[in-house]
């Protein structure tokens, strides 16, 4: 009796992950940071890659919708491919593929080859960010996997944030060629990770060739055709352009073929029907918001530091990386913090942060600088952890672990969207709110105006000073007011952004009571 008490405890202990386990994990998280980095790293580095290689700016934008186009249609196809090659083949295979296309980038001389090697380099990218998830539900047991989670979760709130602090550091002290030729010494090491801790399986070609072709062909065109026009139709003037047009149609035949793979294939190749889960569907709906804020102040504020506060690419870096402390304050924390509190609460908790980070920017200023953003930017860094985190575990605890794939897949895929239609949103109320207040403000100010005629005056005076001429420092003075109406109207429109922002995330509050409660303990893994 002693000797079956004292084996109870530990029959009832459950199995830790093998250090083969963790070491599948690292290659994992280090392969979805890897692809979520080089998102945005180029943002920094554009002024001087569009001029070597004779890019004008609106073109020299394709360089980052190519790698943002391609990556949202490999994201929801990572799954299937990882049951037809197996996860150890497919993810070597990507990691080379990134490897080539990133020299590829790197030696590229022209346009059209920057945004070749930048389509393949996303190709290859999405495949990294959902099967990383993936190892981290399949490799390692229940009581681990808050561990696993934090260490996913970090990719994702890091990468779009080094990204443009690298690639600016890059340019501004070696050249940006090494935004590209980095990825070589870090794929080296992944591709070690994952010889080492992921089992070599059999190809399944059969699964290849009865797979859902209608699917993947209105995947890839709808998704591709989608962010495109999101990403260029504020530029392109939405409908008034042909390309959008074209590509529109595009986007819906796509959809209609992934609807008819639905009712035509026994395997579709996105698996919708998840969505009907009402826990995991309200996940993809927060995470399209939040995917949305993410990319939407990772935008904004650089933009407002470069363009009104006359920051450089390192200086704007840095304040955006404030953002960024939190996930390494709490990183020792989180995994205790996801295994004993309800990520519900968590999750709600985050959203309000976020709302309130965005709240503190709605009073900015035409002299507000970098520290102006310092207690937004480590609130919206809170924020971003608490909620990223525990809808990254959510989004797996939703579902069974066979599905897993398929629902990381739909999770990476929804937040990416969700960035994509946040910005191309962005972009209109920034257009249509900065001529808005243009005109109010220019309507405001009338010729009898005191003020406005004392403001005329004294700038009058001082470009006298400057010319000698009275008529010349009258024009001038007139072009300087105007400037200056612009860049109140400017200002203003930025305020408006993050506010719209912060209602978003505050709309998502509700969905938090719908998300699944933790569920018992699992047993030992076997």
């Amino acid at each position: 009796m002693a000797d079956a008490a004292t084996m109870t405890p530990t029959a009832q202990t459950p199995r830790n992950a093998s250090l083969t386990d963790w070491i599948a994990v690292a290659a994992g998280s280090l392969g979805a940071l890897l692809a979520t980095l080089d998102i945005s790293i180029t943002n920094s580095a554009l002024p001087q890659i569009q001029g070597q290689i004779g890019a004008t700016g609106t073109e020299g934008t394709w360089i980052a919708t190519g790698y943002l186009m391609s990556e949202i249609v490999m994201i929801p196809l990572a799954a299937w491919l990882t049951r037809v090659f197996g996860l150890r083949r497919f993810l070597i295979g990507t990691a080379l593929m990134f490897t080539f296309f990133s020299l590829f980038c790197g030696l590229s001389s022209s346009l059209g080859a920057m945004i070749a090697g930048r389509i393949g380099q996303g190709f290859a990218g999405g495949a990294m960010i959902p099967t990383a998830q993936t190892i981290v539900r399949t490799r390692l047991p229940p009581h681990q996997l808050a561990i696993g989670t934090t260490l996913f979760g970090m990719t994702a709130i890091l990468g779009p944030l080094m990204g443009p602090v690298v690639g600016g550091w890059l340019t501004e002290n070696i050249n940006w060629r090494w935004c590209f030729f980095l990825n070589l010494p870090i794929s080296i090491a992944l591709i070690t990770l994952l010889l080492t801790g992921l089992p070599s399986e059999r190809m399944n070609l059969e699964r290849f060739i009865k797979a859902d072709w209608l699917g993947i062909i209105g995947l890839a065109m709808g998704l591709s055709s989608l962010t495109v026009v999101l990403e260029e139709g504020q530029r392109e003037h939405w409908f008034d352009s042909l390309l959008i047009i074209w590509l529109s149609i595009a986007t819906l035949l796509g959809f209609f073929l992934i609807a008819l793979g639905q009712v035509r294939s026994s395997t579709p190749i996105l698996r919708l029907q998840l969505v009907l889960n009402s826990s995991f569907g309200s996940v993809l709906l927060i995470a399209t918001a939040v995917g949305a804020g993410l990319y939407g102040t990772a935008y904004l504020v650089p933009q407002f530091l470069g363009i009104l506060s006359g920051y450089n690419a390192e200086q704007s870096g840095a304040i955006m990386l404030l953002s960024g402390i939190p996930a390494f304050l709490l990183m020792p924390i989180l995994p205790k913090m996801l295994a004993r509190y309800d990520m519900r609460l968590m999750v709600g908790a985050g959203l309000l942060m976020y709302w309130a980070s965005c709240f503190l920017d709605t009073e900015l200023t035409v002299q507000s600088v970098g520290h102006d953003f310092t207690l937004s930017q480590l609130l919206r860094g809170f924020g971003q952890i608490l909620v990223m985190l525990p809808l990254s575990q959510l989004s797996m605890r939703s579902v069974d672990a066979k599905d897993a794939g398929d629902a990381a897949g739909l999770y990476n895929m929804s937040r990416n969207l969700g960035g994509t239609l946040g910005l191309a949103l962005l972009g209109v109320l920034m257009d249509r709110r900065s001529h808005y207040h243009d005109d109010v403000l220019r309507e405001g100010i009338l010729a009898n105006s005191q003020l406005a005629q004392d403001h005329m005056a004294s700038s009058a005076a001082r470009y006298l000073a400057q010319t000698g001429d009275p008529s010349t420092a009258q024009l001038q003075a007139m072009a300087q007011l105007g400037n200056d109406i612009a860049q109140q109207a400017s200002v203003l429109a930025y305020n408006d952004a993050f506010y719209v922002l912060g209602m978003a995330m505050l709309a998502c509050f509700p969905l938090i009571f719908i998300l699944k409660k933790r569920a018992a303990q699992a047993g030992p893994r076997t």
